[in-house]
């Protein structure tokens, strides 16, 4: 039993690396997102880190117009590097969990 709990130790130290590893990689990750016309372009890291804004000169004319173009699309370009990096860690985390008995009943799966 004692051996059991050692290895599964191991195992969780060995996820937390892995994790760690992932959140440094997904710092190197860009995304780009576009407004629907290309007027605005915005990247961003998977570690929601905005790399670049790239603004069209006729938006610079309408202050109200370049305000709403930015809304929208950085909230859905850190969306989509959100939904890359939970889905890179949930991966990490659930191949390093270790196998203890009952514990997708407890989880609910």
């Amino acid at each position: 039993m004692f051996g059991d709990m050692m290895g599964m130790m191991n195992k969780l130290r060995e996820t937390q690396e892995k994790v760690e590893a992932t959140k440094e990689r997904l710092k190197t990750v860009t995304l780009e997102e576009k407004s629907s016309d290309g007027l605005l372009k915005v990247t961003i890291t998977a570690a929601r880190e905005i790399k670049n804004i790239s603004i069209a000169d006729e938006l610079l004319e309408d202050k109200e117009q370049l305000e709403d173009y930015l809304v929208l699309t950085l909230n859905k370009a850190i969306q989509k590097a959100s939904d890359i990096h939970e889905a890179e860690l949930a991966a990490v985390a659930k191949d390093g969990m270790p196998d203890i008995p009952g514990m997708d009943e407890m989880l609910g799966k």
